[in-house]
């Protein structure tokens, strides 16, 4: 095991970067200024609310995760964001449509207000069904990338901020292989400076995160920083990156069941998965291509928790589709229909329904929250590259060259804390249950 890191205090100001000012980052923005007014719980985040058993049982110790570690408290974090369209805070709240109006967003009007995102390295060849005035211009991309750069020092600068985060909350782009421009870091900018189209507008933002040494995380399926240029380079600066896709509504629910299937040995026959959902994401994701991005974030995590080629019997012939259709009436409240074919002793067949009516961006929120607080705690405790520990947020884990992705939520839930526990010098809670005072 490696030696436990020496966490730096959480001193100053933290400076919370959203590339995308829509449904997602306005949810958090609104949530966190609502927490600290003390007009909401922060529900759904493991930093704010949930504990951590230290020790043995016996010992009854267990207190809250934000008083275990030292993470940044909530009234000392600054919001900066970009977006293609200029609507403030409180503008794009209302549109989205997430929070009610009168309730969540009148009460904290000045604040949201105040967010006024910076223009957008954007380009609607690679988020066909959104588009905006707010953008910057430049001859390559390169100059954008250098452009966000700028934006990063003087956000910085402005707001006072010892140090800064960067969580991608923009919409999905459109399905991209990694290839030769991403192998080397040198490759990777010679692609910006000839305008390459493998080179995405996401990947500007985590180039420029990582070449000013903040954390950075991507929201989205997209390919982002998960290939060996920037992993590098994240490594070689000491910058904490991890991602992708926010593990929310259809798919949270299919890491909650599947290792239940798998826990008992029972067969899956077929798992059909359909998507009603009428905000921005749904709208993007109306088109093939950024369909065909969700679509391989969406399809791996059963795979990777059944095992078929250890249970062949059981799950190699499993038939799993999934399906989003854009539906306007519905807004921000996605439902994701479930019909799960299953069978058990002797090959008898089961059925199992879930209707899910969820709310995304309530659920991504305490997500985004969560990876900025956890990411500069990375920081600061010196753990550089991908952090696997925080694969419980994402749908598509980013790991280590070579290694399959944990997709298992109760497994990526033990490795989240006993990281905990290991930065902290505790001792790892196993369950062995040979002592059972452990």
């Amino acid at each position: 095991m490696k030696e436990r890191p020496e966490v730096r205090p959480s001193d100053g100001k933290l400076g919370v970067l959203l590339p995308g000012f829509g449904a997602v980052a306005t949810t958090v923005v609104a949530g966190v200024e609502s927490v600290r007014r003390g007009l909401a719980a922060p529900i759904g985040s493991l930093t704010q609310m949930q504990t951590i058993r230290l020790g043995k049982r016996n010992e009854d110790r267990t207190p809250l995760i934000r008083d275990f570690v030292d993470l940044v408290p909530l009234d000392r974090l600054v919001f900066g964001a970009w977006d293609p369209i200029a609507d403030d805070g409180y503008q794009s709240a209302v549109n989205a449509g997430v929070l009610d109006r009168h309730e969540h967003l009148d009460p904290i009007k000045d604040f949201l207000s105040s967010i006024k995102p910076m223009s957008a390295a954007f380009d609607p060849e690679y988020v066909k069904k959104l588009d905006g005035p707010n953008v910057k211009a430049g001859a390559t991309k390169r100059d954008l990338a250098e452009q966000i750069r700028a934006d990063i020092r003087r956000f910085k600068e402005d707001n006072d901020c010892a140090r800064l985060v960067m969580v991608w909350c923009g919409s999905t782009e459109i399905f991209l292989r990694p290839g030769p421009q991403h192998e080397t870091l040198e490759a990777f900018e010679r692609a910006m400076e000839e305008n390459d189209p493998a080179i995405a507008p996401s990947m500007l933002y985590a180039y420029a995160a990582i070449m000013e040494g903040v954390p950075y995380a991507n929201g989205a399926p997209n390919l982002s920083a998960d290939f060996p240029a920037l992993e590098n380079e994240a490594i070689a600066r000491g910058v904490p990156i991890g991602g992708k896709d926010f593990k929310t509504g259809q798919t949270l629910m299919k890491t909650i069941l599947a290792p239940g299937f798998k826990a008992r040995m029972l067969g899956l026959r077929g798992w059909f998965s359909t998507n009603i959902l009428g905000n921005r994401d749904g709208e993007v994701l109306d088109d093939p291509a950024s369909f065909k991005t969700k679509e391989e974030s969406k399809l791996g995590a059963l795979d990777h928790i059944l095992q078929p080629r250890m249970y062949p019997e059981l799950y190699e012939d499993l038939y799993h589709k999934v399906r989003i259709n854009y539906y306007p009436p519905r807004g921000d409240n996605k439902e994701g229909w479930d019909n799960i074919d299953i069978f058990g002793w002797l090959g008898y067949p089961m059925q199992i329904k879930v209707d899910f009516l969820c709310r995304d961006s309530i659920l991504a929120a305490p997500i985004v929250l969560d990876l900025a607080l956890f990411l500069d705690l990375s920081s600061r405790a010196g753990m550089s590259g991908i952090q696997e520990w925080l694969s419980f947020y994402f749908k598509a884990p980013q790991t280590l060259p070579g290694l399959y992705p944990e997709h298992d939520i109760f497994i990526q839930h033990w490795k989240l804390k006993n990281t905990l526990r290991w930065m902290m010098g505790e001792d790892q809670i196993t369950h062995l249950g040979q002592d059972y005072d452990e």
